[in-house]
């Protein structure tokens, strides 16, 4: 993790078989990644693990080796962050494990910061193909003691 206080989550979803280049840049600094599903090739989080360790769960179009036995939802400690992370096609898209404060999905290619209660909710839109003029777009997550915050970050496309 990082030295300082401050950890640096890079958050992508929807990439489908397509990591932009410019994704190393913005996630050069980042201690850890995490994709929220339709990877499409195993060998984009192959890629994403040689620029920080790599957490990713299955979306609605992983069918491809190395990614159909992705889990369908993890939950991750990082810091102050209790992370529930899942694509987002769940019917169970509103329950949120006890405890969590961090809510990572995809799947609908549209990015979304969101605050409900004390839950931050983070869509960071898709990374992949652009689709539905939606931008292309990924997410930075920064966790400070007990604070979260959480920004989008446009992709040329």
């Amino acid at each position: 993790m990082a030295n300082g206080s401050a950890i640096r989550i890079g958050i992508i979803s929807d990439t489908h078989s397509l990591l932009r280049p410019e994704i190393a840049s913005v996630f050069h600094n980042v201690d850890r990644i995490l994709h929220a599903g339709d990877v499409g090739d195993a060998e984009i989080l192959r890629k994403l693990s040689s620029i920080a360790p790599t957490t990713a769960v299955r979306g609605n179009t992983d069918f491809a080796p190395g990614c159909v036995d992705l889990p369908l939802c993890e939950t991750l400690s990082i810091g102050a962050a209790e992370i529930y992370m899942h694509h987002g096609h769940l019917d169970e898209l509103d329950i949120v494990p006890a405890g969590t404060n961090v809510v990572v999905t995809g799947h609908t290619h549209a990015p979304l910061i969101r605050w409900r209660d004390d839950v931050l909710f983070i869509n960071p839109g898709s990374a992949g193909p652009r689709r539905f003029h939606l931008p292309v777009s990924v997410a930075l997550l920064t966790i400070m003691s007990h604070a979260r915050s959480a920004q989008i970050v446009e992709l040329r496309a």
